[in-house]
């Protein structure tokens, strides 16, 4: 799920250093200048913490969560997470149109390169496609992810319950909060996931 390590934008191999995160060049004026200018596509991906905890339920939510009660308690938005398993495994919305979203929000404007997507683990429901929206502050109207031709960029998501899919944005966004919007779905709107983040260093060890 890595690429092939390969010379950071500030020039000079560094597969044996240390990986840096590109949010750490933010601290300049203008934060998008050198991680997009520099980088139209990331060099290293390293996962945002779904998977592994580090993001916490607080820092995910949905569309309607407040009707999340009952059955629907065990499937809520901090279930959306790579590889879970047993009950409440993924994030089940309760309602199945294209009025659903789930977001994350990253607590500082941030460098984000890619999504991995999966299904419900122990039913036969998953996203097909979905698009994204970003913004840099809750203040701020929220931004669609384009693609080339300037249209919203439609996401391919899965065809099984348990393959993953990636999808790599290039450019990268970047914000501080991230929604993704379900566009079409196998029998439920249901989704585990992980967000990438952009390294502007390389490492040694690869996804």
């Amino acid at each position: 799920m890595g690429k092939a390590c390969t010379c950071d934008c500030e020039g000079g191999d560094s597969a044996s250093g240390t990986p840096t995160m590109t949010s750490s060049l933010l601290a300049t004026p203008n934060p998008q200048s050198r991680p997009l200018d520099c980088m139209p596509e990331c060099p290293y991906h390293q996962p945002l913490g779904f998977e592994a905890g580090s993001i916490t339920s607080s820092q995910i939510s949905c569309s309607n969560q407040e009707e999340y009660t009952g059955w629907y308690s065990s499937w809520i938005p901090n279930r959306a997470r790579l590889n879970n398993q047993g009950f409440g495994c993924a994030w089940l919305s309760k309602f199945q149109d294209n009025n659903q979203w789930i977001q994350v929000d990253l607590k500082e404007v941030g460098v984000v390169s890619g999504i991995l997507t999966q299904g419900r683990c122990d039913a036969d429901e998953w996203l097909t496609k979905y698009s994204i929206q970003y913004r840099s502050d809750q203040n701020l109207n929220w931004i669609y992810y384009k693609d080339q031709t300037g249209n919203n960029r439609v996401f391919y998501g899965n065809s099984d319950r348990s393959s993953t899919v990636q999808n790599l944005l290039r450019p990268p966004i970047v914000a501080r909060f991230i929604r993704l919007l379900p566009l079409g779905w196998h029998t439920r709107i249901a989704l585990r996931m992980e967000l990438l983040m952009c390294m502007n260093k390389c490492t040694s060890s690869l996804l």
